[in-house]
């Protein structure tokens, strides 16, 4: 089989690595790895992909010969058409650096928003439709006209001979330069992609409410019976960047207020649950609430820990509070 016969090549696994490096980085690689699989995908394939589609030809050098008796030239002129190797590696990249930024923003607007994923499934969805629209150019380019993977053609250190006294100048020293330069951003810019910046973790604890209309005072169960266990739910939404174990107290106390001041005046347990919650993930944890004191000067004092929490569970040193004022009956 000719070379002629592999003309879609390049395009072909231009698809096929799109799919393996979209996976590898989706399956939830790290890393070193995962900035590798992210340098061709985000900064050359979708490149590739339009620069094939725009230029399905071969590079070709020609010589045009001038009319003696109207011009008094006696020398042809070269006229090149297609793209040499360096040409198309340069406009690969610079194409895929433009179409990354609009692939972010047809991400913001989606229900996934400006994250990994959907950037990294439209980027390369548009890749291979790119690919195939290649696909479609070139065969309707001429035999003789149509690119064609080789060695030859895709090194930008190999140059094809030209006889003739009109040749370029060899460009392949400055050919060197430039892959070295384009070397270091494709790491750099791999790098970043890969790895963006992330914000501080946090964690986020709230309790669960109940369906809000007019006639109610608080948007959650703020009536008690002492003695009689009741279920409230709060929600721990883990955003550190890795899996914390959490744990819940509840603390029943009395209070008085003066002013911007509360004074505890007495205070005790009612629950301790813990839980493990994933990064990204939230969890529902229900406690149980028994009251052992009466009045209208109580609170709940929901008490959120990493890990164990201490021999004497505070709102100091705890990381996070949520304070309910109930009346206990």
């Amino acid at each position: 089989m000719s070379d002629t016969n592999w003309w879609f090549f390049d395009l072909a696994a231009v698809i096929a690595v799109t799919g393996v490096l979209t996976f590898g980085i989706i399956s939830g690689m790290e890393g070193a790895v995962r900035t590798v699989l992210a340098i061709p995908l985000v900064l050359v394939l979708p490149g590739y992909a339009l620069v094939s589609a725009l230029f399905p030809d071969k590079p070709n050098d020609d010589y045009q010969s001038f009319d003696t008796k109207k011009t008094g030239l006696g020398s042809p002129l070269l006229v090149s058409g297609g793209l040499e190797a360096i040409e198309r590696a340069i406009l690969s990249i610079v194409f895929s650096v433009a179409l990354v930024p609009a692939i972010t923003l047809f991400a913001a607007v989606t229900p996934g928003g400006v994250t990994l994923e959907p950037i990294l499934i439209g980027l390369s969805m548009l890749t291979v439709m790119l690919a195939l629209l290649a696909i479609g150019t070139r065969y309707r380019c001429p035999a003789d006209r149509r690119f064609v993977p080789s060695v030859a053609s895709i090194s930008p250190f190999f140059t094809r001979d030209r006889p003739s006294p009109y040749d370029r100048v060899n460009n392949r020293p400055y050919n060197v330069a430039i892959a070295v330069g384009l070397v270091l951003l494709l790491a750099s810019s791999g790098f970043a992609l890969a790895n963006p910046p992330q914000h501080d973790g946090f964690t986020e604890l709230s309790v669960e409410t109940k369906n809000v209309t007019g006639e109610i005072d608080t948007m959650y169960d703020s009536t008690y019976t002492a003695g009689a266990s009741q279920e409230l739910t709060v929600t721990i939404t883990n955003q550190e960047h890795e899996t914390r174990r959490y744990t819940t107290v509840v603390l029943l106390q009395r209070v008085s207020s003066e002013g911007d001041s509360v004074t505890v005046h007495e205070s005790t347990a009612l629950d301790k649950e813990a839980v493990t919650v994933a990064d990204g993930e939230l969890t529902r944890q229900p406690l149980e609430i028994t009251p052992t004191m009466q009045g209208s000067d109580l609170r709940l004092a929901v008490l959120l820990y990493e890990g164990d929490p201490p021999a004497e569970p505070t709102a100091d040193n705890a990381y996070r509070v949520v304070r309910l004022p109930i009346e206990v009956e």
